[in-house]
């Protein structure tokens, strides 16, 4: 191999492709789409899974469950790949993995699971651990450190910041005696509009018995 064999037949600036100018460039007349057809005329487009009539092959295949499209993606990685890997005392994370070209993929989410025998002395940490995971790393002395990981996917920005809100600040009620002489008041200013109603329809009557 040469070493103009890398770049060769690759153009930095290629010229388009010019169509309808004529049959010695071998796209003209009919511009490479043939004579007639719907695919000849312009505007022509067609679905993807369009199958001329025929009943897709996209429709045809049976479906189940869900994608979600939210959802993390965890690595998984278990204590006997730790024990095989690493030594005594080392620091195992997301880093140290890479570097033993474990957890090369990309990931949100690092899982550690207890599948396999752990004996030695690991400083773990991992966004996740399994309960029997955490107990063989610490039965053989190591620790267990939770990295911090995503955050969850909030569809409704608005109407969390007002729970959120609410929850901060919740209503303020009112004292048990601001309430008992709310009340009191109230009945007070009743009694005096209903004195007042009476004495104005007595007054009224009495100059009625005088008129006549």
């Amino acid at each position: 191999m040469n070493l103009d064999d890398v770049h060769r037949g690759i153009k930095k600036n290629k010229k388009r492709k010019r169509i309808g100018r004529g049959p010695g460039s071998g796209t003209g007349k009919t511009a490479g789409r043939g004579h007639k057809g719907q695919k000849s005329r312009s505007g022509y487009s067609a679905h993807p899974i369009f199958q001329g009539g025929a009943m897709p092959l996209v429709r045809r295949v049976p479906k189940r469950g869900f994608n979600n499209k939210f959802a993390l993606s965890v690595m998984a990685v278990n204590v006997s790949e730790l024990e095989r890997v690493f030594a005594a005392g080392d620091e195992v994370n997301p880093q140290t993995l890479r570097e033993h070209s474990i957890a090369k993929k990309r990931y949100d989410v690092l899982k550690i699971l207890g599948n396999g025998e752990l004996s030695k002395k690991l400083n773990v940490s991992a966004h996740r651990f399994s309960q029997s995971a955490q107990e063989k790393i610490e039965k053989a002395g190591g620790t267990v450190t939770i990295l911090p990981g995503k955050k969850a996917v909030v569809k409704n920005k608005m109407a969390s910041a007002r729970t959120t809100e609410n929850a901060a600040a919740p209503e303020a009620t009112p004292a048990a005696d601001e309430t008992v002489e709310d009340s009191v008041a109230t009945e007070e200013a009743t009694e005096e509009v209903i004195e007042e109603t009476t004495e104005e329809v007595n007054d009224s009557e009495e100059s009625e018995s005088q008129d006549s």
